[in-house]
């Protein structure tokens, strides 16, 4: 079959972003069927084409049985809230037009933005063909719950959308226990729900890549390292707060890198230089093959969110199933399944919010005890094997995407396998 394939922030693993779709593509492509990917211009990200934008798209296939139609719609975390939305809406009217034109079996849109799923909408009521739903983040409640939204009639509006796009969804999968929970509430059976968490990329992270560290780090220092946005979601205030008490104790042999970009960066490092944090390094984005060098020199990995309860069940972050893969303990602190995670695989320290001394306290424990750390990495490796392979949760993606029922669709069962 030909799937259409909406992610409006693609990248391939030679950009600094999230490549579940790529994988998720191309597994889909290794089990014969085709993929043509719709996307747009993620800053960061890396589409595979390179050629000019004709009438604001560009076309290409980036491997066999992989094409990309790349959008002219520049998007950042660190794009204002306006500017972000008219970009969401204007990529979900350009995918429209392809949903109802391009020849295709199935149709698939993952968030986030919550607006992907317009395409699926169309394209399920439209043309009759089926649509499976991938949801990263639930919306509204996570962005109501940050106080990033308050307009009762935006809250609303993307209500309905969420509402509309579980509906006209045949099939709809979730990355977290959370969110599972949060689409059945909807109304969805939960035998159309399929839990399929972020994976973890064992063979770029366990490819013998060169380590490294960034100027001014020891190797004799235990590195902590935190990969990814920096946004007002992540609570990297904690992370400084905790330097901050580390600084007090005198323990300079204990780095944190903070690795990535966002909306709340530059405030982040005009904070740091106020506290005076030599112990804090911030470092631009880097790519698959460039992280796993790092994370090879590392000793541990941070994993952070703001302390809002939505989060705690209702995420499912990159980043730790990077630290997973690469063999790093992980530094949790807010509850939730993650934090279930690493209690019960002995895999990492799982610290309250808001607490910058259990904070500090976790890095000095693990600085005392490195065979007990190495444990702990050797027991997150295990564990990024054995429950979060990418290869076998691609695996279980593309049987859902085969195996469904689509019988209200105007394509058979027959077709889509």
């Amino acid at each position: 079959m030909k799937v259409l394939y909406f992610h409006q922030h693609f990248s391939t693993p030679k950009g600094a972003a999230g490549i579940r779709s790529y994988e998720m593509a191309k597994r889909l492509v290794e089990r014969g069927h085709e993929v043509c990917m719709v996307c747009g211009s993620y800053k960061g990200g890396t589409t595979g084409l390179t050629g000019p934008f004709v009438r604001g798209k560009r076309r290409g296939t980036i491997q066999p049985g992989l094409e990309v139609v790349e959008f002219d719609l520049s998007y950042g975390n660190s794009d204002g809230f306006i500017k972000r939305t008219a970009t969401f809406l204007r990529f979900a009217l350009r995918s429209v037009a392809i949903a109802l034109t391009e020849r295709y079996d199935l149709v698939f849109a993952t968030t986030t933005p919550l607006t992907a799923g317009i395409p699926g909408i169309f394209a399920r009521w439209l043309r009759g063909k089926p649509f499976v739903f991938e949801v990263r983040d639930l919306w509204p409640e996570l962005p109501k719950a940050m106080g990033v939204i308050r307009n009762p009639a935006v809250l609303f509006g993307m209500s309905v959308l969420e509402w509309a796009s579980y509906k006209s969804a045949h099939r709809l999968i979730g990355l977290s226990p959370g969110i599972v929970d949060g689409i059945a509430h909807r109304g969805v059976p939960r035998s159309s729900i399929a839990l399929i968490p972020n994976g973890c990329d064992i063979d770029i992270f366990g490819a013998n890549p060169e380590p490294w560290r960034p100027e001014g780090i020891a190797d004799t220092d235990l590195l902590a390292v935190f990969a990814g946005t920096h946004g007002k979601a992540n609570g990297l205030d904690a992370v400084l707060d905790a330097a901050a008490e580390l600084q007090r104790r005198g323990r300079q042999d204990i780095k944190i890198l903070l690795v990535g970009q966002g909306a709340t960066k530059q405030s982040l490092m005009q904070r740091a230089a106020s506290l005076q944090l030599n112990n804090v390094i911030f470092h631009d984005p880097v790519n698959k093959t460039r992280l796993a060098g790092l994370m090879a020199a590392t000793d541990i990995g941070l994993q952070t969110l703001a302390n809002i309860p939505a989060f705690y069940y209702g995420t499912s972050p990159n980043k730790f199933f990077d630290y997973l893969a690469a063999g790093r303990p992980v530094l949790n602190n807010y509850p939730g399944w993650l934090a279930e995670v690493i209690s019960e695989h002995h895999c990492g320290f799982a610290v309250l919010p808001d607490n910058p001394h259990a904070f500090a306290n976790a890095l000095e424990q693990a600085t005392s005890d490195r065979v007990e750390l190495h444990r702990m990495g050797e027991r997150a490796l295990t564990l990024a094997k054995t429950q979060f392979s990418r290869k076998h949760l691609s695996d279980q993606f593309v049987e859902w995407l085969e195996n469904g029922n689509y019988c209200d669709a105007n394509t058979s069962k027959e077709l889509i396998k």
